[in-house]
Formats: structure tokens, sequence, C-alpha cells
């Protein structure tokens, strides 16, 4: 999906012009992948623009650092600071927030030993990530041939720019096939997630998820479906999930800050439930959604909202 432009970039504490935020070409990042980040998004919300989880993103962020060795140069605080004065400068009501940590440019070799730790924020308008009619009507995918890391290769717990060369890898196989997305299995053969969400199937009415062990990321959305599921009176359960269980599942669903809640209509051409939406994700979507565009009340304080002085969201 090609860019539409803002008009800065906040790197290394300072707000630069779009086409000037730029990296030398021996930067460490660019031979070795050696970057952590976030995507989060901030919603336009009947009370003013606000970015969702946006604490829990920065933590995360953090976290993928602090498992890289990586010393960020700045408080958590002051990343969020940062992320919701560059919404506002850039004059965005809604926009996809990408912050990014990396090994910049000073030596080259596997050991980034004296390369400074960069830091820089976008923020763009990005749309429904899997398509727009996805929310209602579901999306292909199949069961990719490339799994996910095994344990103790690479960290699935870190939200790595290496970790997603793997990603990339699903997605492309995924579309030269004519599916969406692509779903990947652990080394195990168990259901992992997909190239950038995490999963959800329904089964008897009760929702399942893989564990933290199916080398998946911990999603934050991951998180708050499970929260919600809860509120609603679901019985969530994380454990293993064989690929076949997709087949025979009444409900399939894709969960992440770029998918937000998707369903999944069908997996490799079998039809999931109805091939379309069902009524336990219709349910999630709308109190997922029902959060964010501020309708309904926001009891777990998930919304930060970007300009001081803006209403606080509804109470219940």
């Amino acid at each position: 999906m090609p860019f539409d432009k803002v008009d800065k970039i906040w790197m290394n504490g300072q707000l630069v012009d779009w086409d000037d935020a730029k990296i030398h070409v021996l930067s460490h990042v660019v031979h070795y992948g050696s970057a952590v980040f976030e995507g989060a998004r901030c919603y336009s919300t009947k009370n003013g623009s606000a970015v969702f989880r946006l604490k829990e993103h920065t933590t995360r962020l953090f976290n993928s650092a602090k498992i890289y060795r990586m010393e960020i140069p700045y408080t958590e605080d002051e990343i969020n600071s940062a992320i919701l004065n560059l919404i506002s400068v850039n004059k965005l009501d809604a926009c996809y927030v990408r912050p990014i940590v990396y090994r910049g440019y000073d030596s080259l070799g596997v050991n980034p030993a004296g390369c400074p730790i960069d830091v820089a924020i976008a923020v763009w308008p990005w749309g429904s990530y899997l398509g727009p009619d996805a929310m209602e009507n579901g999306v292909d995918v199949c069961v990719s041939s490339w799994n996910r890391m095994a344990p103790n290769t690479f960290p699935a717990m870190a939200k790595s720019g290496a970790n997603y060369m793997n990603s990339q890898l699903i997605k492309m196989e995924a579309i030269s096939h004519g599916y969406v997305e692509g779903i990947a299995l652990d080394n195990s053969g168990h259901v992992s997630e997909g190239s950038g969400e995490n999963l959800f199937i329904v089964q008897n009415g009760v929702l399942i998820t893989p564990p933290f062990g199916s080398a998946i990321l911990p999603g934050i959305t991951r998180n708050t479906v499970i929260t919600l599921a809860k509120d609603l009176g679901i019985k969530v359960i994380e454990e293993e999930i064989p690929r076949e269980a997709l087949y025979i599942a009444d409900e399939v669903f894709f969960t992440g800050s770029a998918a937000e809640v998707t369903p999944i209509a069908t997996v490799d051409r079998i039809k999931i439930g109805e091939g379309k939406r069902g009524p336990i994700t219709a349910a999630l979507q709308e109190q997922f959604f029902g959060i964010l565009s501020g309708e309904m009340p926001d009891v777990y304080g998930w919304l930060t909202y970007v300009n001081v002085g803006e209403p606080e969201p509804v109470s219940s």
C-alpha cells in the first residue's frame, strides 16, 4: 500500500521533513536487520483523536529492545509524548503509528557494539489492512509452507524487524497462490499466527487462541479481544491448535493493530462456518469498534487522547 505522505517524522528528538528522514546505507540495521518496532493506531472518536493502547505498545517496544540488548535513550513517557505531538503536528485525525528503534551508523560486523541506538517515529493515514470488505465478508487465507521460528532461535516475543523476513515469505507465498494472507505453523506443526496477525478460532462457543509457546507475538489487540470476550461471558482458552482444527472451526479470525478484528472466510479453500463473519466475531467487533469510536465506555482506559483539553471518554 503506497504511503500517503505527511509533513513531519520524528527522528532522535527532532522533527524532520518526510523526504529528509534518511539514514546512511552503511547503518547496521540495513545489513543485519537490527531494529525493533511497534505498530499502533490513532482513531477519530466522538471525543477527539485518540491512540489505542499507547502505553502498552510503548512498553512492548522497550521490552523488545531489552531482549536485543538495545538501550533506548528516551523514557517511555518521552516516546509517548513524542507520538502524541507528532500526530498533532501533522494534523491527523486518524493514522497508523510506527515507532522504530534501530542500530545506526558507526561500523559493520555482526557485533553491534559501538553503533548508536537511533529512534524514529512516523505517522500516516492507513486504511483497512486486509481490504475494505474484509471486516464483514472475511478473507481467504492458506496455511503457509513456511513455519515460525523454533524456540531459542529468534525471540518471537520481540517485535523485531529481522523476524519479519519470515513474515514476508509467508505473505508473498500466500499472495502468489491467490490468497490474501497466510497462516504459519510453529516448529511442532501447531497453528502459530498470520504473517502479521494473531489468530483465534471459535468452536462450540469457546474462543481458542495459541499460547506464547507457539512462537506468537504477544499481541496487544489479542489481549484486548481476550478481555472483551471475558466481558461478554465467552470462555477463552489458550492452547496448542492442530492445523485441522482450522478447517472444522465455527469461526476463525485475525487480530492485530493493522488488521484489527478481521474474520477469515476460507482456509486452504475450505469454507469456515458460513464463509463470512460469524456471530462471535461480530459481537467482538461491535465491542472493539464501539470503544474505538467513543460510542461505548472506555472502562479500561485504553484510549489516550492526542490534544490536551479534549473531552474525556464517555463513562458508564
